[in-house]
């Protein structure tokens, strides 16, 4: 690992800028924020350079973002690394699968060339074209160490080609329900830690426009939601509460923080949460008397199936 560089942040020197190619007879791009080995091809594929090898400045940000992101994910990475067999990351509606790449060529290429670092990051998506060109990519990238399925959260939980367990979940702008299906994913595969983005939560905002009249009769807590766009923006803002509460209910560590500016996106809201090897007792037991008590108090006790999942004994 070069000494300007931790796996978590790596900081490239000004000598070792990559360079873009340039046509001959004219002096190359130097672009000091790609990291030595990164891959220009793919960062080509993910139109984060031009096909001329530049940056300009709408993706000059989105670079910054990629790296911003790959700073909270890093060292959860560099945490499970070192485990008999190597790591498993599981990242659900990958998509063009844009994150796992990114971390596959930050991780392996950049942060451990040529170092005995085993894992393996399998990308999950349901539309099967997607699927087919992240393979085609891998492939011609040389990304041995990365799969992609054709299945649903749901089918990935039970496939048999998905290990037993898996250390890392990703979520990045889950839509709604997706995000908590890839919780269930990672609940069910015991995952050590999770990764989520939530976006467009649109549940508990349906429930609580059901139930608006009953509740303002019931409480004043109930003018919070009573006008449309009140609906609209408290029931996204509870959906990642109960998301939080239902994670540390099963014994998980939370941290939530913005993944970039809110200049960049509003869908900013980034959910950490790591599982210790003995969950306290007692702080598990906590939070699950603590969702209980919200999901009463909102009038949303029908979401108690999604959200209010018994905890692991610690």
């Amino acid at each position: 690992m070069s000494k300007n560089s931790t796996p978590g942040n790596p900081q490239p020197s000004r000598q070792a800028a990559a360079k873009a190619p340039s046509p001959a007879g004219k002096p190359a791009q130097v672009i000091e924020e790609i990291r030595p080995g990164q891959s220009i091809e793919l960062l080509k594929e993910l139109h984060i350079l031009t096909r001329e090898g530049k940056l300009n400045q709408d993706t000059r940000r989105k670079l910054k973002q990629v790296y911003h992101l790959y700073q909270f994910i890093a060292p959860l990475l560099q945490a499970v690394a070192g485990k008999p067999g190597g790591f498993t990351l599981a990242d659900h509606g990958a998509g063009k699968s844009y994150l796992g790449f990114i971390l596959y060529d930050l991780f392996f290429n950049v942060a451990h060339p040529g170092e005995p670092v085993s894992g393996h990051i399998y990308g999950i998506e349901t539309r099967a074209e997607l699927v087919e060109k992240s393979r085609a990519l891998a492939a011609r990238l040389g990304f041995a160490n990365m799969s992609f399925l054709n299945l649903s959260v749901q089918q990935a939980t039970s496939s048999d080609e998905l290990p037993p367990a898996v250390d890392i979940v990703t979520a990045l702008h889950a839509c709604d329900t997706a995000t908590d299906d890839a919780i269930a994913f990672g609940l069910a595969k015991q995952a050590r830690h999770m990764v989520l983005v939530p976006c467009c939560q649109a549940e508990v905002a349906g429930v609580l426009k059901k139930s608006r009249a009953l509740n303002l009769s019931k409480t004043p807590l109930a003018e919070l939601w009573r006008h449309p766009l009140h609906t609209r923006e408290f029931g996204s803002q509870i959906t990642n509460v109960l998301r939080c509460l239902q994670l540390e209910a099963n014994g998980y560590q939370v941290t939530v923080t913005e993944l970039v500016g809110w200049e960049h996106s509003m869908k900013n809201e980034l959910i950490l949460a790591s599982r210790p090897a003995t969950p306290s007792r007692a702080k598990t037991q906590a939070a699950q008397d603590r969702l209980q008590a919200v999901l009463q108090e909102l009038g949303l006790a029908e979401l108690g199936e999604r959200f209010a999942v018994v905890a692991e004994p610690a």
